[in-house]
């Protein structure tokens, strides 16, 4: 089977299992929910406040439009301008696969495919998207430490398998931080290891690697090299991209504080919906299993418990997530494919 077909077939396997484990949580939290169904749930949002259920719905769109427009802003600052409606497919094709996927960088490939059929390098588009990787990761560390700060017992209410899960988010929020850096600033040992690992390959004759590959790596290397050296000379390019991360994440987790207000709640309560979503997504934000479905419901009702009914916080988990997640990702896929369309047209 060549490497296309193989590719092909794993996309359609990750897809097909991502909407079944999607239909199993959906099933979960109704079989424990007394009330919920498909119609209640249209009801409640429906008799809901229609301005706050169109605020969620443009933060929904704030998400995916703050990721392309943070990738356009470092191309834009090491000289690769491209258009928003070219981020916007970046963007799109990010959410997407990183939602069927079990990585949460599971989209990068994807952007990196549409960002070199715009004609921007391989080494280029591998430091852009690390560092932009980078920076969504401090923001939602960020805004994690902002959440604890204003209230720590935001922290202390979650349950204790809640609480492990930030912690575990913590761990692995610095732990990535310092790769992503090390990546940036080290880019001779990153190339000299994957170097060796070719020559390994060569060597026991395992694949045959053309000597126009390695050095096609060679340029790969000194494109990405140049362009890390640009990010350390240019601290706007690092302060734009970490202020568009920020407004990016905030985005999409001001969702459920603005589905509670659509769904009659208190406006007292908005503060803490949203510091608690802030943990809530660090907590399962790099757990391995595509969209963290499943993980991120349970994580929000167990939080959302605290201040509500627990069928409130079962009815404002499903409302908001298939705002933020469901409708987001569908919608995602349409766009990246009718990009994917284009480019072939185009071609």
């Amino acid at each position: 089977m060549s490497k296309t077909k193989r590719s092909g077939t794993k996309k359609v396997f990750w897809m097909f299992f991502s909407a079944l484990l999607a239909a199993v949580t959906v099933w979960a939290i109704f079989r424990e929910s007394k009330t919920l169904s498909f119609a209640h749930l249209y009801e409640v949002i429906s008799t809901g406040k229609k301005t706050y259920l169109i605020i969620a719905i443009i933060c929904s769109a704030a998400y995916v439009f703050f990721e392309g427009v943070a990738i356009c802003s470092i191309l834009k600052g090491i000289n690769y301008r491209r258009s928003v409606f070219k981020g916007l497919i970046y963007s799109t094709s990010d959410v997407y696969f990183s939602a069927i996927t079990p990585s949460a960088t599971g989209g990068q490939p994807a952007s990196a495919y549409f960002m070199h059929e715009d004609g921007i390098p391989t080494g280029v588009i591998s430091a852009t998207l690390i560092l932009n990787l980078m920076m969504y990761t401090g923001a939602i560390g960020f805004l994690g430490i902002i959440s604890i700060i204003m209230n720590p017992d935001f922290f202390r209410e979650f349950g204790l398998v809640p609480r492990i899960f930030i912690m575990a988010g913590f761990v692995a929020l610095t732990a990535l931080i310092l790769l992503f850096f090390f990546l940036l600033k080290r880019s001779d040992s990153l190339f000299g290891f994957i170097k060796r690992v070719v020559n390994f390959i060569n060597s026991k004759k395992l694949i045959r690697i053309s000597d126009q590959r390695v050095s096609k790596l060679d340029k790969v290397h000194e494109d990405y090299k140049n362009c890390a050296e640009m990010f350390a000379g240019k601290n706007r390019i690092l302060v734009k991209a970490f202020i568009y991360n920020v407004l990016q994440r905030a985005s999409q987790i001001a969702v459920p504080m603005f589905m509670h207000l659509c769904l009659g709640g208190k406006a007292r309560d908005c503060v803490t919906l949203f510091s608690k979503q802030c943990l809530i997504t660090i907590g399962y934000n790099f757990v391995p299993i595509p969209g963290a479905m499943g993980i991120s419901d349970y994580l929000m009702i167990d939080g959302f418990s605290k201040i509500m009914t627990h069928e409130a916080a079962l009815q404002l988990d499903m409302v908001s997530r298939g705002i933020s997640f469901y409708f987001c990702v569908i919608i995602s896929g349409l766009i990246t494919l009718g990009g994917y369309l284009w480019k072939m047209k185009k071609r």
